[in-house]
């Protein structure tokens, strides 16, 4: 089954994501907009369909080594500037640019130059791919280890197993700045993409799994950088005890908005002051 229907299918049954999850620790009042009220977007920051674009065009690298021919950064630099453009064209006059990339052209030069340095760094010698933007589902537990009725989903962006016979998670993202080992260490996402592959058996349920973020550094000459980190059984219990009771706080109707750094670019900028002024 292509991944965007076995997606779907997942989509489909009850269940949370990581996004979900991040969501509405960083500002359950924006997770009500989103996922309850199903609000439309006010305006949306670049970094959201450039990071998709981006995305896209990686997906293809990966795809093309398990075919066994490699795609040309040509290649990746099109399917970038093609994804992006129909993007913007769509969103049209909702899309914020920022300093990096203050408009379209500006973008796709940034996003090509970032392939560039993604497809000349990266190297899986010694490694086999296992998937690419592989969907994944299992059901989450309550702390005394009764199952709910809601999964946990995710789509693990490349799975690879390395010459010693382990898994490596791998995220790739998009970003500015560089990130600090604590900040990688405390991720979620990761812990959640390892909860997926416990459950799914990739690896024991008391596994200690190698994951890995490939940030693509958006700097005038920009580069790829790696960051390790390992995800065990007591961050899938924290976790599993964390959505559940983010499942149990929208449940209960608890959207109490957030004020923070991620205020400037949220979508729901007039929602919120509305709210405000109720």
């Amino acid at each position: 089954m292509p991944s965007s229907m076995a997606l779907k299918t997942l989509i489909d049954r009850l269940h949370i994501s990581h996004s979900q999850i991040f969501t509405y620790l960083s500002c359950s009042l924006k997770y009500q907009f989103r996922y309850v009220l199903k609000l439309p977007s006010e305006r949306i920051s670049l970094a959201l369909p450039f990071g998709s674009a981006i995305h896209k065009a990686i997906e293809l690298y990966y795809r093309s080594l398990i075919e066994g021919k490699e795609a040309s950064l040509k290649q990746l630099q099109e399917l970038f500037s093609d994804h992006l453009s129909q993007e913007l064209d769509e969103k049209g006059d909702m899309v914020v640019y920022k300093k990096d990339a203050p408009d379209r052209d500006s973008a796709i030069t940034l996003g090509c130059a970032m392939l560039e340095s993604f497809h000349k760094n990266t190297d899986l010698k010694g490694c086999r791919i296992i998937a690419v933007e592989q969907p994944l589902a299992a059901t989450l537990y309550t702390t005394e280890g009764t199952p709910t009725d809601i999964d946990l989903i995710g789509v693990i962006d490349l799975l690879i197993e390395s010459q010693s016979g382990s898994l490596i998670v791998v995220d790739q993202k998009t970003a500015a700045r560089a990130k600090t080992q604590s900040d990688v260490d405390a991720d979620l996402q990761m812990t959640a993409y390892t909860y997926l592959l416990a459950a799914n058996r990739y690896v024991f349920p008391t596994a200690s799994v190698q994951c890995r973020f490939d940030v693509l550094r958006k700097l005038k000459t920009p580069k790829l950088e790696h960051y390790h980190t390992r995800r065990g059984a007591s961050e899938r219990r924290r976790l599993a005890r964390i959505a559940t009771g983010v499942l149990g706080g929208i449940e209960a109707g608890v959207f109490i908005p957030s004020r923070s750094w991620m205020c400037a670019d949220c979508e729901y900028g007039q929602a919120c002051a509305r709210w405000h002024n109720e």
